[in-house]
């Protein structure tokens, strides 16, 4: 069991919503017509609807999540408020994160937050780069997936936020295309790696900028949390960008 915001949020539910039906079924027929109501009764009342439905919500269908570092630029900046799908790969059971309806897997390309391998506690999100089985193998800032070379194209140098003096290219991860970047003459993580059953080998965009499967590993299949589909709100040190509110994720 993990003790995240998700478990916290299920206890505050389950102690307001047990307080609330303790009095209902045992004290409140008990009280005389002018007593009035204790107080923890009161607060129990007005909050236990309001932590189910944010603890429903949060658990099966949809979970905000903010973006606090540049690995995923250009895909996602800074300050990104971003939206993830629970059930894109099955319903599973908050805090516990137990699969318990469906088996979709993910997709070569699915930008995906999951629980970090090392550190279970803290959420990370990335791109999956390889699936169960596949041979990958990253040199001289060149991505091979089973072998083939991954097929991309220079754009421009980057002038977006968040990043200095990379050169941005579109990639064509077997048939999903999206923009990475790339820093000549900066160094970064290589190797050669086959992807175990059940798990997946994720990089971030940001490739010399990046901390990811090249580094720590595999990401198991139990500790995907969901695909990440929409930036809702975008917030930095420069205020609020309105041209990225609402914009897909790719």
């Amino acid at each position: 069991m993990i003790f995240d915001f998700a478990f916290y949020l299920f206890l505050g539910a389950l102690i307001t919503g047990v307080i609330w039906a303790i009095d209902k079924w045992y004290f409140q027929p008990k009280r005389a017509e002018n007593d009035k109501e204790p107080i923890i009764v009161e607060y129990a009342k007005s909050f236990f609807p309001v932590l189910a439905i944010v603890f429903f919500l949060r658990g099966f269908i949809v979970e905000p999540f903010r973006i606090p570092s540049g690995s995923m630029i250009p895909t996602l900046n800074i300050g990104d408020f971003i939206l993830v799908n629970k059930f894109a790969y099955g319903v599973r059971l908050p805090v516990v994160n137990k699969l318990v309806i469906g088996d979709s897997k993910p997709g070569r390309g699915d930008v995906v937050v999951f629980r970090y391998p090392p550190e279970p506690n803290v959420d990370y999100i990335k791109r999956i780069i390889g699936l169960p089985g596949d041979h990958i193998v990253y040199r001289e800032k060149v991505l091979y997936v089973n072998n083939k070379p991954v097929n991309r194209s220079f754009i421009s140098q980057y002038t977006g936020p968040g990043e200095a003096r990379a050169n941005e290219h579109k990639e064509d991860l077997t048939g999903v295309s999206h923009n990475i970047l790339l820093k000549p003459g900066y160094l970064s993580p290589e190797g050669e790696y086959v992807v175990p059953e059940g798990e997946y080998f994720v990089m971030g965009d940001n490739r010399d900028n990046s901390r990811d499967s090249r580094v720590w590993g595999t990401v198991p299949d139990e500790n995907l949390v969901g695909k990440a589909f929409m930036i809702w709100m975008n917030w930095s040190d420069e205020g609020i960008d309105w041209k990225r509110l609402g914009n897909s994720i790719d």
